[in-house]
């Protein structure tokens, strides 16, 4: 038994829609100024994204040098903030293209932000049960 199941922490596949429908993860791909609140963050997400930011999706947001992150989600009756600063080293952003503003990302590679290098990852193909 791996040490997260002893916690009752999901696994990475979890994460993704099939375990969670209808959540989205928006990673806004420009650096944010990491002093920006609730309304600001909720303003730059409809902005980059177009999506919006009560619709319960998660939007991600990182500063200029990488080693902080705050993620905004609405939450049914408010907005939820989450900041986590690295003490050392940075999270590994995937790569974009240049006019991209945002990218649509799964549970599961958001929890790999955190240390593992998304450029040098291929998904490897895995079998999947046709839907009724």
């Amino acid at each position: 038994m791996s040490p997260g199941s002893l916690l009752g922490l999901p696994s990475l596949g979890a994460f993704d829609a099939e375990q969670l429908p209808g959540l989205r993860v928006w990673l806004c791909v420009g650096p944010t100024d990491m002093r920006r609140g609730f309304d600001r963050l909720a303003a730059q997400a409809e902005q980059v994204t177009g999506e919006d930011p009560l619709s319960g999706h998660l939007f991600v947001f990182h500063n200029h040098r990488g080693d902080k992150l705050k993620m905004l989600l609405w939450d049914r009756d408010g907005c939820v903030v989450i900041y986590k600063r690295l003490k050392e080293g940075v999270f590994k952003m995937p790569k974009v293209r240049p006019d991209q503003l945002s990218m649509n990302l799964r549970p599961s590679e958001l929890a790999m932000l955190d240390g593992i290098d998304l450029s040098s990852v291929k998904r490897s193909k895995r079998y999947r049960r046709p839907r009724k």
